[in-house]
């Protein structure tokens, strides 16, 4: 799989702030960004695990920790079948 790598400028006041390093904060950023592509619909549940760094399963179980409800888009599409 090939990868871009983007580069975010963080200050070190934030990372000291919220007591982590660059590294887990990244991979945090990651997690996020991808949970909030999919509530917007952008990203199937796939491809946002994709982003960030784990597997489907994985990523739909960590959808309760923001408050996502992880088949949302499934949910959807079933309500838009049935009108």
């Amino acid at each position: 799989m090939m990868t871009q790598q983007i580069v975010i400028n963080v200050p070190e006041s934030v990372l000291q702030a919220e007591n982590t390093d660059a590294d887990a904060f990244a991979c945090e950023l990651c997690l996020l960004a991808a949970v909030k592509l999919y509530e917007l619909g952008r990203f199937s549940s796939s491809r946002a695990a994709e982003l960030a760094g784990m597997s489907r399963v994985e990523f739909l179980m960590n959808l309760g920790r923001y408050q996502v409800f992880p088949l949302e888009a499934e949910l959807q599409d079933l309500e838009s079948e049935r009108a």
